[in-house]
C-alpha cells in the first residue's frame, strides 16, 4: 500500500534520524498500512475524512490488526501516542512531496489531537536520594547492588537519558569524571559526574570483570564476557519501579524522573536555565523550562524573592 515506505525509511537513516525514531515511524506506518488494507482503502485515494476515521479507530478500544501491531486493549491510547502515529503519516507525505512523488493529501491536512499539559511532578529530593541508595540496601547480590547503585547515581548526577546511559562505553569517560555523550539526533555533548557518583562508578568497575565494551552489563543468564552485552532499559525501569514501591515513594518515578529531578533541583539551587539546557542536550530552551518551572517550591521562592510588594 505504501510503495515508498522502504525508500522513506532509508531517507530517515541517511538524514541522521535516531534508530528509535526510525523504528517508531516504521511501526506506525505499517499499522496505518494494515488499517488501509483491512478497510479496503487505497492510499492514493486518501481523503481527510479517511484520516478522521483513522483517528477515531486509534482512539477506540477495538484496535486489533493483522500481525499484532496493535492488539485489542482495555484502555485507550494516550493522545501523544496517537499524535506520534499521525506525525509519522505527515512525515511520509512530506517526503513524497520532497521527492516529487504524487501525494493524496498535504501533510498540513492531518491535524494532531489537542493535548492537555499536565503539571510535571518530581519526587522530593530526600526521596530521590533514598531511591538512588536503594540498591545498596535492597539487593542481595553485591555485584548487582554495586552496578545498580552506580547507574542511579550516574543518572541523577549527569541528567543523562536512559538510552545514553545503557549505551555508555568505557572510552567515553575521562579521569576527571567528564563524560562524552552522543544524544538524540546524534548530537554530541559533555555531562559531568559528581565526586560521589564517580566514587560509586569506580567501586562497580573494580568488581565488574567483563570484556564488554559497554559499562553496564547484565549478570544473569548471559555471557558477561561478550563484547556487545549491555543492560536493557526495560530491566532498569522495572528495578526502579520495584525500589520505589518498596520504599513507598508515592510520586511515580522512573529513569526519566531522575533526569527530571536533576534539572529541577539544579534550577531550585539557582542554576542558569541556559546551562541546564546544555547539560540536558535540549535543542530548545522552551523544552528545558518545563523542568525549570516544574517545582512548586521554585515558583514559591521566585514569588517570595521578586514580588515588588514582598515587604
Amino acid at each position: 500500500m505504501l510503495d515508498q515506505l522502504n525508500d522513506y525509511l532509508l531517507y530517515l537513516q541517511t538524514n541522521n534520524y535516531s534508530d528509535e525514531t526510525i523504528y517508531n515511524y516504521d511501526r506506525d506506518l505499517k499499522l496505518f498500512e494494515n488499517y488501509l488494507q483491512n478497510n479496503n482503502l487505497k492510499f492514493n485515494k486518501l481523503t481527510k475524512k479517511d484520516i478522521e476515521r483513522y483517528k477515531a479507530w486509534l482512539n477506540s478500544l477495538d484496535r486489533e490488526t493483522a500481525g499484532g501491531l496493535s492488539p485489542i486493549s482495555d484502555h485507550k491510547l494516550l493522545a501523544r501516542s496517537i499524535n506520534r502515529s499521525l506525525s509519522a503519516i505527515r512525515s511520509y507525505l512530506k517526503y513524497l512531496v520532497e521527492m516529487d512523488i504524487p501525494a493524496p493529501l498535504a501533510s498540513e491536512a492531518i491535524k494532531l489531537l489537542k493535548t492537555t499539559k499536565k503539571h510535571a511532578r518530581v519526587a522530593e529530593l530526600r526521596d530521590l536520594i533514598r531511591l538512588i541508595e536503594a540498591p545498596t540496601k535492597l539487593e542481595k547480590n553485591k555485584l548487582i547492588a554495586l552496578r545498580n547503585r552506580a547507574i542511579l547515581e550516574l543518572l541523577f548526577s549527569t541528567g543523562m537519558r536512559i538510552s545514553e546511559l545503557i549505551n555508555l562505553k568505557m572510552d567515553k569517560i575521562d579521569t576527571s569524571g567528564k563524560i562524552f555523550v552522543l544524544g538524540k539526533g546524534k548530537k554530541e555533548r559533555f555531562v559531568y559526574m559528581t565526586a560521589r557518583a564517580y566514587e560509586h562508578l569506580k567501586k562497580y568497575l573494580a568488581k565488574r570483570n567483563s570484556s564488554s565494551a559497554y559499562i553496564f552489563i547484565p549478570y544473569r543468564g548471559l555471557n558477561t564476557n561478550a563484547k556487545d552485552k549491555k543492560i536493557s532499559a526495560n530491566y532498569l525501569q522495572m528495578k526502579i519501579k520495584k525500589y520505589r514501591e518498596l520504599l513507598q515513594i508515592n510520586v511515580p518515578t522512573s529513569a526519566h524522573s531522575l533526569r527530571h529531578g536533576f534539572a529541577t533541583y539544579l534550577a531550585e539551587s539557582g542554576a542558569n536555565p541556559a546551562a541546564i539546557q546544555i547539560l540536558l542536550g535540549h535543542e530548545s530552551l522552551d523544552t528545558t523550562t518545563r523542568y525549570v518551572h516544574a517545582s512548586d517550591r521554585y515558583a514559591e521562592k521566585t514569588h517570595h524573592d521578586f514580588h515588588p510588594l514582598k515587604k
